[in-house]
């Protein structure tokens, strides 16, 4: 009777062993940092099921350096602050590793879809077609859609990945069209946080469902890299494949600066639509030395805007052949939405009426003779003809 129970008992366990040794995750992050934890989070909350290997007891938090902070990386920050007033260490000197360890811990383990495995290493990687294959020092394996490396040289050699060049993070620059691909921004980098990062250098050639992430310290970084590996599990598509508007569209949704515009928060009622208008450059910043502000009160002119309709809109050639006016009234901004867009001017102008101050939250008059400043002019394109929606190659040049 006992030897049949001891059998019983060993059986149980080895099945018990044998169902949880594979996790299939859609995502797999393996490193403990902040771009780590941030491209777990993310990848998770976009609803993949992610796994982060963290190969030691916890998280390993570097300091927030003078980004422009945004995203999880604000969230985190804005918990850190509340957990440290909550247990009467408001004065702490200093970043505090064990509080950052513990904040995060609390979020990531409450996160849905998001599996942490603490203390175990990775033995073995390999390649499994597109995908990957990962032995674990517990004996237990992973085979993730998608893997999101963080610069760890020994995961190179043993995926026999290389990399001849890595891309990082480029400063605002309107000369190039660069910018339009950015799925990053307000990192702090040589002397300025007027710097962006393209989604196309997440990838390396011929490695499919790879996300390369060179600056692990960064949490802005990490959360655009776990929006971009989650829509290649998500869709069951290549890195290669990634759809640039869809991946932005995630990461402004979820509050994560684009185009690193300093004077405009994200708590802005307007944030949203000055960040999807900002990153086609309809409205460039103005960039004095280290930052790039909006300048959401500055009144628009016909010569900033005219090149850039052109290029978005055919329609907006004969517009512009036909307006001679240096200035761009409410009313000429309507007009111009109206005829390029194939609106109906009079109910356009009965929809701004009753979204100006309620909707938009604008604090100024609804006057059609006024000159628009950048502010109601971001947020009248976005609401009525969205240039975002125009489609742009990798090189952020538009396809028409």
């Amino acid at each position: 009777m006992r030897k049949n129970l001891f059998f019983a008992l060993i059986l149980m366990v080895f099945f018990d062993y044998a169902n949880a040794q594979t996790l299939k995750p859609g995502v797999l992050v393996i490193g403990n940092g902040n771009a780590a934890v941030a491209a777990g989070l993310q990848s998770a909350i976009s609803g993949v099921k992610t796994t982060i290997l963290l190969q030691a007891g916890g998280f390993d938090i570097s300091p927030i350096e003078n980004d422009l902070n945004s995203g999880i990386q604000a969230t985190f920050l804005k918990k850190y602050n509340a957990f440290l007033n909550k247990n009467g260490e408001k004065y702490v000197t200093g970043f505090d590793k064990q509080v950052a360890n513990n904040v995060l811990t609390i979020w990531a383990d409450s996160t849905k879809n998001l599996t942490i495995i603490r203390n175990v290493m990775w033995v073995k990687a390999e390649r499994s077609g597109n995908n990957w294959n990962f032995k674990l020092s517990d004996g237990s394996t992973i085979k993730p859609k998608v893997f999101i490396n963080l610069a760890d040289a020994k995961l190179n050699e043993a995926l026999k990945i290389t990399v001849r060049s890595t891309q990082n993070w480029a400063k605002l620059d309107y000369g190039s069209t660069l910018y339009r691909t950015s799925v990053a921004a307000g990192k702090s980098a040589n002397g300025t946080n007027a710097n962006f990062f393209s989604l196309y250098n997440f990838f390396i050639p011929q490695q499919e469902n790879l996300v390369w992430i060179n600056d692990p310290n960064s949490m802005l970084l990490g959360q655009a890299a776990g929006a971009t590996a989650a829509y290649s599990a998500f869709y069951d598509t290549k890195t290669s494949l990634s759809n640039l508007k869809k991946i932005q569209g995630e990461l402004i949704n979820y509050k994560l600066n684009l185009i690193p515009f300093a004077d405009i928060k994200t708590a802005d009622t307007n944030w949203k639509a000055i960040q999807f208008v900002g990153v086609t450059g309809i409205l460039k910043a103005d960039i004095n030395g280290a930052i790039a502000n909006f300048s959401p009160d500055k009144l628009v002119t016909t010569e900033e805007i005219k090149q850039p309709f052109k290029d978005f809109y055919y329609k907006a050639q004969i517009w512009f052949d036909d307006y001679k006016s240096p200035q761009m009234t409410i009313g000429s901004a309507i007009d111009m939405v109206c005829y390029v867009g194939n609106k109906s001017l009079e109910d356009t102008k009965r929809g701004l009426e009753k979204k100006w101050k309620t909707t938009y939250q604008f604090k100024t008059e609804l006057d059609l003779k006024r000159q628009i400043n950048r502010r109601e002019f971001a947020v009248l394109l976005q609401d009525y003809m969205p240039p975002f929606n125009v489609n742009i190659d990798q090189n952020g040049k538009v396809v028409r």
